[in-house]
This record gives C-alpha cells, sequence and structure tokens, in this order.
C-alpha cells in the first residue's frame, strides 16, 4: 500500500520554485538616448552665425578662417540669396588679395548667378586688386547673355581696350608699361567720366610710385577738374607712395575753387634706407 503517492506534485511544485529562483534575472533593455532633432530653422540660424563669424574674421583679417566659416555657412544652402552674394563676395576677395584670380573669377560668377543683380560697391569697384577681376567678369556675363538672346556682342572700343589692358599690366605690377596704355585711353577720347577717372587715377599711381611726384600731384589735380568730389577708396587711400602727394592736391583743388591761397606742396616721401 503507497502511502505517499499524493506527495509528488508538491515535491515537483517545490523543485520547480526553486529552479526559478536560482535562474539568471535578465535585466531590462536600456532605454536608447533619443537623439536631438535638427530643423531646418536650427541649420538656417547655424547658417546665419556661421555667415556673422566668417564675416568678422574678414574684417579682423583672418582669411583663411573667413573662407572656411562663409564656405560652411553657404553649405547648409539656406541663406537668403543676397546673403548667399555676401559670402560669395568676400570670398572672392580673399582669392584675389592671395593671387588666387581664377577661383577669385568664380566666385563672383556665383555671386551673380544667386543674383543677377548683384554689384560692389563704389568703394569696392575701386579697389585695384579684385576692381578689375569683378568688372571682367561682369562684361563677360553680359557678353554671353547677350549672346544667348541673339544680340551681336559688340567689340570694346579702341580707348577701353586700352583701359582694360593699361589695368591689367598695373595688376601685373608693370606700372610703365600700364603708364603708356592709360595715357594712351585719355588720347583716343575714353567716354564715361567714370572710365576717365579711373584712367587718370592710376597714370597718378604709376608716376607716384616710381617718385615723379610733382607730376603725380598734377595728374590728381586733373582729376579733379573732372570730378571735383573725387576721392581714393579706403584701400587707397593709406598708400605710403602717394597719400601726401594726393592730399595735397586735393588741399590745391579746393583752395583753387575757394580763391584761397594755394598750399604748399608737401615734400615726397624720403627714399627708404638701403640695407647693408
Amino acid at each position: 500500500m503507497r502511502m505517499h503517492a499524493p506527495l509528488r506534485p508538491l515535491a515537483a511544485v517545490a523543485l520547480a520554485a526553486i529552479v526559478a529562483a536560482c535562474a539568471p534575472v535578465t535585466p531590462p533593455p536600456a532605454q536608447q538616448p533619443v537623439a536631438p532633432q535638427i530643423t531646418e530653422e536650427t541649420l538656417r540660424a547655424r547658417a546665419r552665425e556661421q555667415l556673422a563669424t566668417g564675416l568678422r574674421q574678414y574684417d579682423n583679417g583672418d582669411y583663411d578662417a573667413a573662407v572656411r566659416s562663409l564656405t560652411a555657412s553657404l553649405d547648409h544652402g539656406l541663406l537668403p540669396k543676397m546673403d548667399q552674394s555676401i559670402a560669395r563676395k568676400h570670398i572672392a576677395f580673399v582669392h584675389c588679395l592671395s593671387g588666387r584670380e581664377v577661383q577669385c573669377r568664380s566666385e563672383f560668377r556665383k555671386a551673380f548667378e544667386i543674383d543677377p543683380a548683384f554689384s560692389l560697391s563704389t568703394a569696392e569697384d575701386g579697389h585695384p586688386i579684385w576692381g578689375p577681376v569683378y568688372r571682367a567678369v561682369r562684361t563677360q556675363l553680359i557678353a554671353e547673355r547677350e549672346a544667348a538672346q541673339g544680340k551681336p556682342t559688340a567689340p570694346l572700343a579702341k580707348a577701353e581696350q586700352l583701359l582694360s589692358d593699361g589695368l591689367v599690366k598695373y595688376e601685373a605690377g608693370d606700372f610703365a608699361e600700364s603708364q603708356r596704355l592709360l595715357e594712351q585711353s585719355l588720347k583716343e577720347g575714353l567716354q564715361g567720366k567714370p572710365d576717365q577717372v579711373r584712367a587718370m587715377k592710376h597714370v597718378a599711381f604709376c608716376l607716384c610710385l616710381a617718385g615723379k611726384y610733382p607730376a603725380c600731384r598734377a595728374q590728381f589735380l586733373k582729376i579733379f577738374d573732372v570730378d571735383p568730389n573725387f576721392d581714393l577708396t579706403p584701400a587707397e587711400a593709406g598708400h605710403p607712395n602717394w597719400t601726401k602727394t594726393f592730399a595735397g592736391a586735393r588741399a590745391q583743388a579746393q583752395a583753387r575753387r575757394s580763391g584761397a591761397p594755394v598750399p604748399a606742396p608737401a615734400p615726397p616721401p624720403a627714399p627708404a634706407a638701403k640695407k647693408g
């Protein structure tokens, strides 16, 4: 007679409970951190901040950093067209200042493609380094648009071509040849007053750079006869070779218009001391 048979189910239940208690406890899966959502407005604000940073760096003369920041501001593709052209313009300035004319032309062209009405300020247009590059790109784009519309492209008149060639020679540092071409462009009869002033101004620069200060002063005086309000751009105004000569010519022109006594010419800059 089996008296312990009814106890077997209870033993099985106890054994199962012991096994369950000894089993390793698996922790619940850890929650993954939620990645912050980058919105279009966040990127737009970042682009504006990078543009502002790039412009500050440019003003401080940190040109390499400026190009990086300005390029980064454009990478988002969210700046307004005006801000895009501002960024492109300053990148072009840096390339021109660094002697990278091909890249300078490319950035000016992109600025025009973004905004067909893009233009430089009067002071920027008159800059001796990037001004001619900007005008060349603008002229080329105008010619391309006219050609696309079926309009015949008229070649530059002889005087305007001489002016263009003279400015190229000036940028290349061939001041004697630049002066010759620019004087020839004036003899051929440049039509617009801005072109006349540009030619005479660079002739004056060439003369001062050659140490011919009386002739340089006389050339500046001729400019005031054409444009009494003529002034140098900020970039040109501080040049050591012609600053005093220009200031003296301007004072003389103002005195001549007002009938006041003409001030005596300022002495030319002292020649640089020779090393050795």
